[in-house]
């Protein structure tokens, strides 16, 4: 993966109504670890990652790269916001465009915590590199995130076969004022 060029980073922290979008630091290390070992949050992404694999390998800050935001409430962080450039994506249509990931706490489910982080996040892409689209994959079998991508503004570029599971690509393309 690559970063996001020139864009200034870490960004001034990112405010919704309850969230906050910022900088992941070394208070997050054990929501991450949460993160990356639920067998909840990976059903759909290859299985979750042991443990203790996570204590030994993540030592302080988790993922501290431009385009990873925690996302906070209350104090804690619930989950994570991933905007990257994918250059040799899988899919020649993605193909060095940004790609749009998340992963959220189970906790956190069903609160609509993620599509309001996600549109901050897009909402700061936009802004920081304006009227570059932003690619969006998940299995089909996905029904939530397949929900999620349709309220952000996605829309399917193709489906194909990957990872033993049909597969969605979608892009999603700020809106621009006409002049």
């Amino acid at each position: 993966m690559e970063d996001l060029g020139s864009v200034a980073w870490p960004p001034e922290p990112i405010k919704t109504e309850r969230l906050v979008l910022r900088e992941p630091g070394t208070r997050d290390r054990a929501g991450f670890i949460e993160l990356l070992a639920s067998p909840e949050v990976h059903t759909y992404l290859g299985g979750p990652r042991p443990r203790d694999e996570l204590e030994r390998e993540m030592s302080g800050a988790p993922e501290r790269w431009p385009g990873s935001f925690a996302v906070e409430l209350d104090g804690s962080v619930i989950g994570q916001i991933l905007l990257r450039r994918a250059p040799g994506h899988h899919r020649p249509s993605a193909a060095g465009k940004a790609d749009l990931g998340y992963l959220f706490l189970p906790r956190a489910w069903g609160h609509g915590y993620a599509a309001k982080a996600c549109a901050a996040a897009l909402d700061w892409f936009a802004g920081v590199l304006p009227g570059e689209p932003v690619v969006l994959a998940t299995q089909t079998a996905n029904a939530r995130s397949m929900r999620l991508a349709a309220k952000l503004g996605f829309t399917e570029v193709e489906r194909f076969d990957a990872w033993d599971a049909e597969q969605w690509l979608g892009m999603w393309s700020p809106v621009t004022p006409s002049s």
